[in-house]
């Protein structure tokens, strides 16, 4: 990896300019590509028009055709400043042949060619009014980036200007931040870039960019009509070819590069997406296909995403990403030669202390590299060529070192924990797989009525406490059943299906009751299940322990497999691309979807290079092992549906809530303290108001969303195509009327604030300790047919079938290094609630509804703080217990278990 500190370019009168490839960018408006008129160099020798290298000024060209009135007409100067934000590769664009051509570029003031467009027609013809061009040129650099300026005489019948083509001469690509037309008598004309923009030579298209108004189909200015549609097509493509960096194509295609079966018959993955194994769409590559398996694609070692879905560059560079593709590429090999043995465990738990306190020496292949570029895992030796593998203490051991250990912390965080989005409500008894029963066994749970009710004290009937809704679920047992006898046939891990059942205590507290592990039958042997309760003898305590350990190597595959991975990050990009190809990039809708989109793309394609595919973290680090992702499908299959992703909804459907008009929220929670819930709902509830400020200024008629064609050839993609595989269910929303809508974009706008904050930045601080929350159990429960042997073992060092049952060095080693990463934000954050979009300042009523948004987030702050400082609410605060704070919206940078960025961008 190259160093990641941004060096700081001198100030000097040689010209500027940036490199081509650069480690990141930003996501931008959508823009459009046109083809290129006559070679300009032509026009200036038939005219006779000359480039002033030195002058400070540019005069226009202008290409329109002139009659007797517009002779007549009074022209106006206005000037063009266009931002270019520095890249990091900027500084190393003085070597080799394209910069000394690119240099004469600048020096001849023909950095930029910009073309102002009309947005009005030409009222003679009836075409479109010929464009206004202009050379930029470099004027400046300060703190914010470049700076480029261009002068234009604009005839004063040429009208409102719409939109602006950029054509970029550079040989490397540059990313424009804005451009700000500044002359006219109705003040300066404000255009969001934010992109990059090709370099003519890789490219001959141009680039257009519609200024910060916002227009419905229906109410588009006749002068755009045309580039609005032609811009929706090239970001369609036509589905063909292999795609590349500069490109910003948008297509579905299948999850089919996730193994690579021409490398090992072993990494051959099945391709997810269709009958078989249904499966969200994700942006197509166009890669050519697999010797062996033409149905798969073939994996590179880097993965196409639209350019402007490619992370941004920050000046300290200190972008988590650039950190995970670190650790992914260079720190975890490391780990893997220090530790050589893979399959060896942790013999006492002071050595899993020990990764904490001493850290453990990897090799480096520069010193000091890792303690640059990770400098929280990292540290370096001043003697040596080694460094030191060193994790911080997650703070719930720092104030309570064995709470890990506690029945009141395994239920707590059931409600205030990494996965709170699978605990539900028993509403029937007995517990019944809904399993074929000639495959899988008797469905009857061995959780009988007599255990239960032994376990309560006798405190009520089970018929009572199921009425008076006391009995809550944590239910693995169909979703993982049919992968158990695949699972254990691979080497060091094993499964069984799983049922956890709680009881909810007077002080809104969960006692957990029971656990059954159940394993399917086999050819050779019946189904085998046993159920495991708290107990006060010495055998029955620790198997109760190392049942727990199983039920949350579940819950933590679950949790990164289904509430993680599948729920927010594989399906919210089909709603990314299908944005991008059928919505323009003035329509409303999709300025305010866009701050909710970013990176998205990048970090999913991230995922499929070293996360989920075959061999990667997930399935090395994971109890699912090769399976890890199919069963992601499976649960896609069975549980997914996009009506229950609103948050209220969800609720209703687990049993932790009911709809009550009366309440804050439209819903009462059935677990007051359910802190999750309760701090989710208030998110919920602002990003719904906010929605309906905005999208009720845009429809103040139903009408015209039935009408409006863009919106609704989204929302039939998003169902159709990006979730082919679901496209028949009837429980999709239709959309015909502002509350439709209004619902649609706030469960988008949640899963990808809220929910995913939720899921993912409290990864280091509950799974760092991984004892906490082990994600793979290695070893099967000890009273499961064990020979004589291990049982005596088990009965002499229970401890050690404990560490045994626990994560390998490197499998704990390698997980914590990527989830502290995962759960860092980066410098450049946007959090909800703390940046107006450019187009949303334009309306001075969508601007005050955004600030009345803004408001109730800083309001939200307060309120998380009082619920926190409240000792009656024993699920979020007490004695050694961190406060629950997932959903406070802001955070400062680095691992802080709080805030919630706009958009899934780690």
């Amino acid at each position: 990896m190259l160093k990641t500190q941004v060096h700081q370019l001198e100030s000097t009168n040689r010209p500027l300019f940036l490199l081509q490839k650069s480690f990141f960018s930003s996501h931008g408006s959508a823009s459009l590509q046109v083809g290129r008129g006559p070679s300009l160099h032509k026009q200036h020798k038939s005219s006779g028009a000359r480039a002033r290298s030195l002058s400070s000024k540019i005069r226009a060209i202008s290409t329109s055709t002139t009659d007797a009135s517009t002779k007549t007409s009074k022209n106006i100067t206005v000037k063009a400043v266009v931002t270019v934000q520095p890249t990091v590769g900027g500084v190393l664009s003085n070597l080799g042949l394209e910069r000394g051509l690119d240099d004469i570029t600048d020096l001849l003031g023909k950095t930029l060619l910009l073309e102002l467009v009309s947005s009005e027609l030409d009222p003679q013809t009836g075409t479109e009014k010929e464009t206004i061009k202009g050379y930029a040129h470099t004027v400046s650099k300060n703190d914010e980036g470049f700076k480029y300026e261009a002068n234009f005489k604009v005839p004063a019948s040429f009208g409102e200007v719409g939109a602006v083509f950029v054509e970029n001469e550079h040989h490397k690509e540059m990313f424009l931040k804005n451009i700000v037309l500044d002359g006219f008598s109705t003040g300066p004309v404000n255009v969001n870039c934010e992109s990059w923009v090709h370099s003519k030579f890789d490219n001959p298209q141009k680039r257009i960019f519609f200024t910060n108004k916002s227009y419905l189909p229906s109410r588009t200015p006749d002068g755009l009509k045309r580039l609005r549609e032609k811009e929706l097509q090239i970001l369609r493509g036509d589905g063909t070819g292999e795609r590349k960096t500069f490109e910003r194509i948008y297509d579905y295609d299948k999850y089919n590069d996730l193994g690579d079966p021409d490398k090992s018959d072993d990494l051959a993955r099945p391709v997810l997406g269709g009958k078989k194994h249904p499966y969200p769409r994700r942006c197509r590559t166009g890669r050519e296909r697999c010797k062996k398996d033409p149905n798969s694609e073939q994996r590179s070692s880097t993965v196409y995403v639209p350019r402007d879905e490619t992370f941004s560059e920050v000046k300290q560079l200190s972008f988590s990403a650039k950190t995970l593709k670190s650790v992914l590429h260079a720190l975890l090999p490391q780990i893997e030669m220090s530790l050589i043995d893979t399959s060896l465990g942790f013999p006492y738990f002071t050595e899993i202390d020990s990764l904490f306190n001493e850290g453990f020496n990897i090799k480096t292949p520069n010193k000091g590299i890792f303690s640059l570029l990770l400098p929280r895992l990292v540290k370096a030796i001043e003697d040596g060529g080694d460094e030191l593998l060193q994790f911080e203490v997650p703070e719930m051991i720092l104030r309570d070192k064995f709470s890990w250990f506690r029945d009141e912390e395994f239920a707590r965080q059931t409600l205030a924990g990494l996965n709170p989005l699978s605990i539900q409500l028993v509403t029937e008894w007995p517990l019944k797989s809904k399993l074929d029963p000639k495959i899988y066994g008797p469905p009857e749970s061995k959780i009988t009525k007599e255990i239960v009710e032994r376990e309560i004290k006798g405190i009520m009937t089970i018929e009572e406490a199921i009425k008076q809704k006391k009995l809550f679920v944590l239910d693995y047992h169909d979703l993982l059943l049919p992968y158990v006898n695949k699972v254990r046939e691979l080497e060091g891990t094993t499964l069984y299906g799983s049922r956890t059942l709680f009881m909810l205590t007077h002080e809104n507290t969960l006692r957990p009751l029971a656990i059954e592990l159940t394993r399917p039958p086999t050819q050779y042997k019946p189904q085998w299940k046993q159920v495991f309760t708290p107990s006060w003898d010495a055998t029955n305590c620790w198997l109760w322990r190392l049942a727990k350990a199983h039920v949350l190597a579940h819950d933590s595959g679950y949790h990164q497999l289904v509430s993680h991975w599948l729920r927010t990050h594989c399906c919210t990009e089909p709603y990314i691309i299908a944005a991008n190809r059928q919505l323009s990039g003035m329509h409303p809708i999709y300025r305010l979807l866009l701050p909710h989109f970013r990176y998205t793309m990048e970090i999913n394609a991230l995922a499929r290079e070293s996360l989920i595919n075959g061999g990667g973290i997930i399935e090395s680090g994971f109890s699912p092992g090769k399976y890890s992702i199919e069963l992601s499908s499976a649960a896609y299959d069975q549980l997914w549906r996009f009506d229950m992703e609103a948050l209220p909804a969800d609720l209703i459907r687990r049993g932790m809530a009911v709809e009550d008009p009366t309440s804050d929220h439209g819903v009462k929670l059935t677990i007051e303290d359910y802190p999750y819930a309760a701090d989710g709902l208030v998110v919920w509830s602002s990003i719904k108001q906010w929605v309906s400020d905005y999208v009720n200024h845009y429809y103040p008629e139903a009408s015209l969303i039935e009408s409006d064609q863009e919106l609704q050839g989204w929302w039939t993609e998003v169902r159709t195509k990006g979730h082919e595989d679901k496209k028949d269910e009837p429980w999709w929303p239709v959309l015909k009327t502002q509350d439709d809508l209004i619902q649609i974009l706030t469960t988008i706008i949640w899963v990808a604030s809220g929910h995913h904050a939720a899921v993912n930045f409290g990864q280091y601080g509950f799974a760092g300790y991984f004892p906490n929350r082990p994600s793979i159990a290695r070893t099967n429960i000890p009273t499961e047919e064990p020979t004589e042997a291990e049982f005596k073992q088990f009965l002499e060092k229970p401890e050690l079938a404990l560490l045994r049952c626990f994560p390998s060095k490197v499998q704990a080693t390698k997980v914590m290094a990527i989830l502290d990463v995962l759960s860092s934000h980066s410098v450049d954050e946007e959090y909800m609630g703390a940046t107006m979009e450019p187009s949303w300042s334009e309306d001075p009523i969508i601007a005050a509804a955004y600030e009345r948004f803004s408001g109730r987030m800083m309001e939200l702050e307060g309120i998380i703080d009082a619920r926190n400082a409240d000792l009656k609410s024993k699920n979020r605060t007490g004695a050694g217990v961190v406060p629950y704070e997932l959903l406070k919206p802001t955070s400062k940078p680095g691992v802080t278990g709080m805030g919630i960025p706009n958009s899934i961008s780690i």
